[in-house]
């Protein structure tokens, strides 16, 4: 992040990291699974002959109970025939005509699948069973202008389990916040694209995660359903909360429109030409051996979609992603999506262990882990940059290149040019640019491993010593620095922006080449 921070310095006016969008998802745990609605039935006297009858009534007093509300606060409850409407755009509709600044806005119904249960009759053993089931039920949407959260919403499914979604915006919340600190912002829908206090913007972003977040969605819950605690009783039916989905968001704002336009067309061609499968899976944090894929089996995909706003490029590791693109012109954002956090790790004891030992263990999706989770976030959008700070807008690939084809000096000897058309040059500096490597940088025994994989045992000093020639020539040409007291080498900026441009030269066609040169 800060190299391309500083190879950008004069163009960026602000840097805003923080979770954009991220939706919880409410389980009553003692309802999640069969024995437990077995346990739930016993505790309320209910046989499996009764069952349908229970849970209708009950399913008719959340959907009274949460039209009442809504109708209390003088907002309307509206069905949508279909479950393709966009719930949002139609909220917003009503809350732009009804001139609605805060409070409810409306309650919006649909029919859509759900994860429920029913009851079966087992032939063989002439007796009921209660089974899950995927079934369509009602589903109601609660949108308001929450006094902190801003502009949101609250989803719960009206059948059995009674899952509930909250569905929070960071930067809306940030917008509400900064109203209130009366700090001035310049804002075009869901970013910022200028802040006059950057640091006081982000400190208020950060403090999103201190919150008392169980209290904050307890709050929203009986919001929906005034009358979950008359409808369980005594019976164990609080909510557990947990982030389904989270989206942490870097926005990169420029000075201007026009040194974006310029800019982003380069970032895109970099990213979706030089970036391998290995560079994604460590940009995500997962590890990856210097050859092979270790114990990986999953699908590692990288595309460019045409948005109206725009081109944008994404990165996807099985479930959890990272994209860039531009928004209203003059912002980058480089965003992390999570919706599997089983690869990422946590600090922790094992799970239900109060005092037992710590140690690094699978990401859970409780809220428990939604700091780890921005921690996790954040790293993986900082790698991206870095690794996006090797393109320059304006230096001509010429220019970079013919150096490095004349010979040059180390310590008063003469060091011979490079040979960029030799495979097992382009090969070196593939190595070297490994995304493993921006931040620790590499030694001689990595990159003999990745350049010579199947060298016998015997041959390792000889082959040790070429790779020393290897790095001895490019520090002569100034690509690679040695790290003070250390026999590890990182890439000097002229490194990082000459090797990412040969290899993009390399891998981009003839058409594309006389299309930028035009």
């Amino acid at each position: 992040m800060d190299q391309f921070l500083q190879r950008h310095a004069k163009d960026v006016i602000g840097v805003l990291s923080g979770f954009d969008r991220v939706v919880f998802r409410g389980t009553i745990r003692h309802l999640a699974h069969v024995q437990g609605m077995m346990g739930y039935l016993s505790h309320v006297s209910v046989l499996l002959k009764q069952f349908a009858q229970h849970v209708e009534a009950m399913s008719e007093r959340l959907k009274k109970a949460a039209t009442e509300g809504m109708q209390a606060s003088g907002r309307p409850v509206v069905y949508l025939p279909s479950a393709m409407v966009s719930k949002e755009e139609e909220a917003k509709k009503i809350a732009h005509r009804d001139g609605v600044k805060k409070g409810p806005i409306c309650l919006l119904t649909s029919v859509e699948p759900c994860w429920t249960y029913g009851v079966q009759r087992d032939r063989k053993s002439k007796r009921l069973l209660l089974q899950t089931q995927t079934r369509k039920c009602l589903f109601l949407y609660w949108y308001q202008i929450h006094p902190t959260l801003g502009f949101m919403h609250t989803r719960i499914q009206s059948w059995f389990p009674f899952n509930i979604q909250v569905c929070i915006n960071g930067r809306e919340w940030l917008a509400r916040q900064m109203d209130r600190q009366h700090l001035e912002y310049g804002r075009r829908e869901n970013c910022f694209v200028w802040l006059k206090d950057q640091r006081k913007a982000q400190a208020l972003l950060d403090a999103q995660l201190k919150i008392s977040w169980p209290t904050l969605l307890n709050d929203l819950a009986r919001q929906i359903n005034p009358a979950h605690d008359e409808m369980f009783g005594d019976f164990a039916g609080s909510y557990y909360w947990s982030a389904y989905q989270s989206e942490w968001a870097t926005d990169i704002l420029f000075r201007n429109a026009s040194t974006l336009a310029n800019l982003y067309p380069r970032l895109v061609r970099h990213g979706i030409s030089t970036f391998s499968s290995p560079d994604v899976m460590r940009f995500l944090g997962r590890k990856v051996p210097t050859t092979g894929y270790g114990r990986f089996r999953g699908e590692v995909v990288s595309d460019l979609k045409q948005r109206p706003e725009g081109l944008r490029i994404k990165h996807r590791v099985d479930r959890n992603s990272i994209k860039l693109y531009d928004k209203q012109g003059s912002v980058l954002r480089i965003e992390t999506t999570i919706n599997d956090p089983r690869p990422f790790k946590v600090f922790r004891r094992a799970e239900g262990v109060r005092k037992g030992p710590q140690s690094w263990r699978p990401m859970r999706r409780g809220i428990a882990d939604l700091q780890r989770r921005a921690q996790v976030s954040q790293a993986a959008n900082r790698r991206y940059a870095g690794a996006l700070a090797a393109v320059d807008s304006k230096t001509p690939l010429g220019h970079l290149i013919e150096p490095l084809c004349r010979p040059a000096m180390l310590n008063g000897r003469r060091v011979r040019p490079l040979h960029l058309g030799d495979p097992d040059e382009l090969a070196l500096l593939r190595a070297v640019s490994h995304g493993e490597f921006i931040v620790s940088g590499f030694r001689n025994r990595d990159l003999r491993t990745i350049l010579y994989p199947s060298i016998p045992h015997e041959n390792l000093g000889r082959i040790s010593a070429r790779v020393t020639r290897l790095l001895r020539l490019l520090r002569a040409h100034q690509l690679i620095r040695r790290v003070p007291k250390s026999q590890r080498y990182l890439l000097t900026p002229k490194g990082h922006q000459a090797i990412a441009a040969i290899l993009a030269a390399h891998a981009a066609s003839t058409q594309d080449l006389s299309r930028c040169a035009a």
